[in-house]
């Protein structure tokens, strides 16, 4: 076996958790701890972005088949075969291979010199290891002066300034970067939040680091979190592995400390290094004896959270709560920000967006975060125009009326409100690792009364007509709106959003006959279209009357309003969680009056698993904060 073959891998990670960030490789670096006998938590932290219309590549082609390069520098083997695809798209091959072959080519390691062979083209100069961009100018020095040559630098990823000014440092006459792809976090980061609260959490004993931008990116969602600082001490306590040099570089510079680097910068060398190391390490690290037979402990996560287990009917170690207009007008911070933009740009500004909803948790400390958004965003992308009045709430200055109206809707392309699923991934990297973030929509019946009326309304005339006229056009409407908000709120969850909440706010203004034929069916088929794994909860104001068939709608939990007692209307719900159901008038009154009207509702559930705290309705903009507080305080230290 020579120096660069796969190693014989023993077991010597039986008994410690070891996680990685890799992704392209997320499967092999996962079978490889598995064979040494870790526990795997492998999490991709790095997602590739093509540049797919890539005019710096033909620019530089360019000037390459013009002779106006005199050396072209490729950093990686991934990164060399993309840049040549990228060419054939607009080049014949001949060109192409006619102009790399006249120039010098420098290949920084094997890779990219395999690279270049497998185009049948040849490396004039190959890199020794341990491949650093230093090797690279030590490389350039030694074969010969670098002083006016025209440099082109292949790159992979993120682009190297220093690597680059050293360059020009050393005298090259032009420096031009030629960048084939760009990494970005992962579409659903909940993965990598998982195991860098594992870490944090102490739940792992090996860290595998196997690139620069990793790096990077989990600092990046580590700082989100709030868990940069924690997470760097935590990286104190285990055994970090790095790939090489470059990736130890990047974890100096970091303030991260390396325990061991393999020989061979290959994950299977690297893997080895932590069975034959990792033990003797932790311990020296630690003064912990490592048992090779124990068992691990499990994996903490977000579905600990008091939230989440009440909307699961768990038991709880006291009642969870949070309160819908969380980040509301009652709210300096939210006062503060409000004050400078308009709320449609607040709702669509990712920034300011997460600004609030985290602001809300945090200050108030509930166990919750709610989106900030609107019911309403969701109206654009279907064929609405939607304002939001200074006063008076929102217009839809294109209402739905009649049959023909159905030719100008299209299911939302959720693409468009891009916006709402950035902020639900900056909310998820701010909030603390325990603390669940709620999506939500407007559920059918009332987002479709909203774009009947064109706005709000006290007797639903227009909505009445189309609904009790011809039934096939109310279908049709509300198909487009199941399947777009169906769309939409599973977008919100591959962003980050551990639970849904659908908004049925003016479903109380219809009979129990006309709830079962016109609203149930669709609110059973939007449910029925969202992840299992996620918890629902469907509210509405004046449903008691259909107790009987909000049990059936599929959801996990069911929003009670003030009007009834929370007791009486479980018994109706049956087994499902409820979510309750303060007056939002009584906060208007007294801290005293709010502890005392806090204090009988929590009296009369008497610690049932399935209760989530709340109010019977959105928080009223002129409650006093004082009033919320006490709110607050008497849920956390009531004693079931």
């Amino acid at each position: 076996m020579n120096s660069t073959s796969e190693p014989i891998i023993e077991k010597g990670l039986n008994g410690l958790t070891v996680a990685s960030f890799e992704s392209r490789m997320g499967r092999e670096m996962e079978s490889l701890i598995l064979r040494a006998g870790g526990t795997a938590r492998v999490a991709a932290s790095m997602r590739e972005i093509p540049i797919s219309e890539n005019q710096q590549a033909f620019d530089f082609f360019d000037k390459l088949k013009a002779g106006h390069f005199n050396q072209v520098i490729l950093l990686t083997g991934v990164g060399t075969r993309s840049l040549l695809q990228i060419l054939e798209e607009k080049y014949p091959p001949s060109h192409i291979h006619n102009a790399f072959k006249a120039t010098t080519l420098i290949a920084r390691g094997p890779k990219s010199a395999k690279a270049l062979a497998d185009s049948n083209l040849k490396a004039t100069l190959t890199v020794p290891e341990p491949n650093t961009w230093h090797e690279v100018v030590a490389t350039l020095e030694e074969h010969k002066s670098i002083k006016n040559l025209k440099i082109a630098v292949q790159e992979y990823g993120v682009t190297n300034p220093e690597f680059l000014q050293s360059l020009r440092d050393k005298g090259a006459a032009e420096v031009v970067s030629v960048p084939v792809y760009r990494w970005a976090l992962p579409e659903d980061i909940r993965p990598l939040t998982q195991v860098i609260e594992l870490i944090v959490n102490g739940e792992v004993q090996v860290v595998l680091f196997t690139s620069a931008q990793q790096i990077n990116n989990v600092l990046e969602v580590a700082k989100g979190l709030g868990l940069e600082d924690r997470f760097k001490t935590a990286l104190t306590r285990v055994v970090v592995g790095s790939i090489g040099p470059i990736a130890s570089e990047a974890l100096k510079t970091k303030g991260i400390g390396v325990d061991f680097e393999p020989e061979h910068s290959k994950m299977g060398f690297l893997v080895k290094d932590a069975a034959d190391k990792a033990k003797a390490l932790l311990q020296k690290k630690t003064h912990v004896r490592i048992e090779t037979s124990g068992s691990v402990k499990p994996v903490l996560s977000l579905n600990d959270s008091l939230f989440l287990k009440a909307c699961r009917k768990e038991t709880v170690d006291r009642t969870p709560l949070w309160i819908m207009r969380q980040a509301g007008r009652y709210l300096p911070e939210y006062k503060a920000i409000r004050s400078t933009v308009s709320f449609l740009t607040l709702c669509k500004r990712p920034d300011l967006a997460a600004e609030v909803t985290v602001s809300a948790q945090e200050v108030l400390g509930v166990d919750a975060a709610i989106l900030f958004a609107d019911i309403l965003l969701i109206a654009e992308p279907i064929g609405f125009h939607l304002e939001f009045a200074d006063h008076g709430g929102p217009v839809i200055s294109n209402p739905f009326r009649e049959a023909k109206d159905l030719a100008r809707l299209k299911e939302a392309n959720v693409k468009e409100l891009g916006y709402v699923m950035d902020a639900v991934k900056i909310i998820r990297h701010r909030l603390k690792p325990n603390i669940p973030l709620i999506g939500f929509a407007g559920a059918p019946f009332t987002l479709a009364s909203y774009l009947i009326e064109g706005g709000g309304s006290k007797d639903y005339v227009h909505t009445r007509e189309i609904m009790e006229g011809d039934f096939g056009v109310w279908h049709d409407l509300m198909q487009v709106l199941v399947a777009s908000t169906s769309a939409y709120l599973n977008a919100q969850v591959a962003a980050g959003a551990q639970a849904l909440q659908l908004f049925d706010s003016w479903v109380g203004i219809l009979t129990p006959a006309e709830y079962k034929q016109f609203v149930l069916p669709y609110v059973q088929k939007l449910i029925k279209s969202l992840p299992k794994n996620v918890p629902i909860i469907y509210f509405g104001t004046e449903t008691a009357p259909f107790y009987p068939f909000l049990k059936e709608t599929g959801a996990d939990v069911i929003g009670v309003d003030w009007h009834t007692n929370i007791m009486d209307s479980w018994k109706l719900l049956g087994d499902v969680a409820v979510q309750g159901n303060l007056d939002p008038k009584i906060l208007l009154t007294t801290p005293d009056q709010v502890r005392e009207e806090t204090a009988k509702i929590l009296k009369a559930v008497h610690g049932r698993p399935g209760h989530i705290f709340n109010l019977g309705h959105g928080i009223l903009p002129t409650t006093p904060m004082e009033n919320v507080r006490a709110m607050i305080e008497t849920v956390k230290e009531w004693k079931h």
